[in-house]
């Protein structure tokens, strides 16, 4: 298994000429985000993925978490590992400088957290469902909880995790039936079991604080009768420390496909016979009761742009496992060349072919993911409300994209690593399977990628009547001026492509849903497919004239032939995906149930 590198030299490029950094940079509280300071931050982030965080990957994989006597251990190395990133401070990045965080935007904590997932996925996941659940503290809970909780989730020595999915309910989570019972001095009492909670117990932090949704004994039926709740695992002392254990138990840890070492666990409330009388654990409730599944997407949206960015990370890491072995491994005369003997297999024009697309799949999904969290630091920061709104609803647009678009990717480039390697791609040792085997879990993280298509649908296009998509459209035209013919050609085919398939879309949503309910997933990846040709012909052309400038000949050549290839061999799948969606619906909801 190759080590793992930091492309730092792409993130800097998408940061600078595609995402907006300088822009961002001047947001209020943002001026800190200067580009040296930036450098020194990816450097550095670069060093401990790839010394501290990628050695342990393998380890995670063979060992994985355990479950010994009511307690939940991490493989060898994972506690130092923690503790190291903790004490560097990488968990306080973009949060609240007045609970202990840095304050640095959101567009800068992606590239980092790209770097997380891509060195140990299964790591990276406790740190991301920790700031999912900081961001849904920081927007809704009350002043005294966020003094309580805070400080110490910011500094990462408490964790945090999103408790939803139950055993008989899984998207729909108006079918929870975890009880919240008032205990008549302001705390509930929880019982109830959740199932796929990812971190929900281990050893690397002193506390973690579960965010539960919840229904009081009052509770209208169905997602309307939600509430939300902190459910510390160890409840807090007159000091604000962690004290007694909460009635939080881990029932068992899943036997998974992947990510090993992150322990997904069965946590069941109010049953661990911990001598109280009035049973259940101690729940918080966070704001008002019957809204907790509102708040929850906070952290949900929160969650999707990250999960989403585990697509590009394990892009990033499949390809240069892959690029590695296709360079070293020697075999078989190359087509055409003079020489006889074997050559590495990078430079038969097949195995060159699976390296570009993986490469350039790894490049178009990080740009949009960094254009998205860029947009993100300007819908919450730009002083002008016009332009916070036209930011904002570019994000919504676009999340459900980052998130299903870029994983599905992920999981197409991991498998096309294996490809690369052969029949030893097929073995262990080589790490190429564990790279498929972890990308596995992302396009069903946060709501599966057939709920983003279809919350692209219904809620995104249906909700302004595609406005927001129109305006897209529009500025990717203006954003061609300038490309080459070779690149602008096919990207502006794709335009169009998007263009008729967003007018069929908004229509179809209105007349007849169950068609468009059976196009969501493809025009999603149209979507994505366009939206990444757009910011590689972009990339194009800042590359084009940092070349002209003298500025690294050999990188931005790459670039521009990276985004030719994408362009040739990534934008006619738009098309295809058209015929598929305005003439397949039919083809879905004409065939029965019953034939299945």
């Amino acid at each position: 298994m190759s080590a793992y590198s930091a492309p730092v030299a792409d993130m800097r490029f998408v940061l600078r000429h595609l995402a907006g950094l300088s822009d961002v940079a001047r947001l209020p509280g943002a001026e800190g985000a200067d580009p040296e300071l930036v450098d020194q931050i990816l450097d550095e982030a670069a060093r401990f993925a790839a010394g501290v965080l990628a050695p342990l990957n393998r380890v995670g994989d063979q060992e994985g978490s355990r479950l010994e006597n009511g307690l939940v251990r991490t493989p060898a190395g994972f506690r130092d590992a923690y503790h190291a990133f903790v004490e560097a401070g990488w968990n306080s990045l973009p949060f609240d400088p007045g609970h202990g965080g840095q304050g640095l935007p959101w567009l800068v904590g992606t590239a980092v957290g790209e770097m997380w997932a891509s060195a140990n996925m299964a790591f990276s996941l406790c740190p991301l469902l920790t700031q999912g659940a900081i961001e849904l503290l920081s927007h809704h809970a009350s002043p005294e909880q966020k003094a309580a909780y805070l400080p110490d989730m910011i500094a990462g020595t408490w964790t945090g995790t999103m408790n939803l999915t139950e055993p008989h309910a899984g998207s729909d989570l108006g079918l929870i039936r975890t009880r919240a019972v008032p205990a008549g001095d302001g705390t509930y009492r929880i019982t109830g079991q959740k199932i796929f909670i990812t971190w929900g117990d281990h050893d690397l932090a002193e506390n973690i604080i579960h965010m539960v949704l919840a229904r009081t004994p009052d509770a209208p039926a169905g997602s309307r009768g939600i509430s939300l709740f902190i459910v510390p695992r160890q409840l807090l002392d007159t000091d604000g420390r962690p004290g007694a254990r909460n009635d939080v138990r881990t029932v068992s840890l899943e036997h998974k496909l992947g990510i090993h070492a992150s322990p997904t666990c069965v946590l069941s409330f109010g049953d661990a016979g911990l001598g109280r009388e009035d049973g259940g654990a101690v729940g918080f409730r966070v704001g008002a009761e019957n809204r907790g599944l509102e708040y929850m997407f906070t952290m949900m949206n929160n969650a999707r742009l990250s999960v989403g960015l585990e697509g590009v990370a394990i892009a990033e890491r499949a390809y240069q496992l892959a690029r590695s072995y296709a360079l070293s491994r020697v075999q078989s005369r190359e087509i055409g060349a003079a020489d006889p003997a074997p050559a590495p297999i990078a430079r038969h024009p097949d195995v060159r072919r699976m390296l570009l697309s993986m490469r350039a799949r790894a490049e178009a999904s990080r740009a949009l993911a960094y254009v998205v969290a860029g947009a993100l630091d300007q819908a919450l920061r730009h002083p002008d409300e016009e332009a916070r709104k036209q930011h904002q609803a570019f994000v919504d647009l676009m999340i459900p994209v980052v998130k299903a678009w870029s994983t599905d990717l992920g999981v197409e480039v991991a498998s096309t690593g294996i490809q690369v390697h052969g029949g030893i791609g097929f073995v262990e040792e080589s790490g190429a399977a564990q790279h498929l085997r972890d990308a596995r879990i992302a396009p069903i993280y946060e709501g599966t990628n057939g709920i983003q298509a279809n919350d692209l649908l219904f809620r995104k296009l249906g909700r302004d009547g595609g406005l927001a998509a129109r305006t897209l459209i529009a500025r990717m035209r203006t954003d061609l001026d300038g490309a080459t013919d070779d690149i602008s050609g096919p990207v502006t085919a794709g335009i169009d492509t998007l263009e008729t398939a967003t007018a069929w879309m908004v229509e179809q949503q209105r007349t007849h849903p169950q068609r468009a309910a059976a196009g969501a997933v493809p025009y999603l990846q149209i979507l994505g497919t366009v939206a990444g040709g757009w910011l590689m012909a972009r990339s194009a052309r800042a590359a084009a004239q940092a070349l002209a400038a003298g500025e690294n000949p050999a990188f931005h050549q790459a670039k521009i032939a990276t985004a030719r290839f994408y362009a040739a061999h990534e934008m006619p799948v738009a098309d295809a995906r058209l015929r598929t969606l305005t003439t397949g619906g039919d083809a879905v909801t004409g065939f029965e149930v019953d034939w299945l």
